[in-house]
């Protein structure tokens, strides 16, 4: 998030896929501390860009207010990023299961979007695996059974197990 003007406003940048005014929604969650997530109820949104909008927050009513929140993560629960993420948002991705040849490997925690490519972060066996998603080793993508099916080169795995 981004201060804009001296009433207290802010720019939100998110990555719904889609222009959206988050219409009904009625708080959004800041992580002013790490794992502290702090609701914020909305008073306005009006839209800047396809992935941007202006926000007015309650209570925040200064740049001064609005300069403490910027540069934080925002947040939504699953319920609402569902309402208002559109399907081809990669991000949408979230708890998807990654299948390798048939083989479950697990659900995704987080997408990490980068120039060329993807990242999917899972967890196996308790350690951390980014799986690139690119045209090489995505094979499909299924909304309806929430699986992304990927082919991945030999080796890839052992480098984090």
């Amino acid at each position: 998030m981004a201060a804009f003007g001296v009433n207290g406003q802010l720019i939100l940048k998110h990555e719904l896929g889609k222009k959206t005014l988050l219409k009904d929604l009625q708080a959004i969650f800041i992580e002013e501390k790490k794992n502290s997530f702090i609701p914020w109820f909305i008073q306005s949104t009006k839209i800047k860009s396809d992935n941007e909008l202006y926000l007015s927050l309650e209570g925040v009513i200064t740049r001064e207010a609005a300069l403490k929140l910027t540069q934080k993560q925002v947040w939504l629960t699953e319920t609402d990023f569902k309402k208002f993420a559109a399907k081809s948002a990669p991000a949408s991705l979230l708890g998807y299961t990654v299948l390798d040849n048939q083989n479950s490997l697990g659900t995704i925690l987080e997408v990490i979007e980068q120039p060329h490519q993807l990242l999917c972060r899972l967890e196996i066996q308790s350690k951390e695996v980014l799986i690139p998603l690119n045209e090489a080793f995505l094979q499909k993508i299924d909304h309806r059974k929430k699986q992304v099916i990927v082919t991945l080169p030999e080796g890839l795995l052992d480098i984090y197990l």
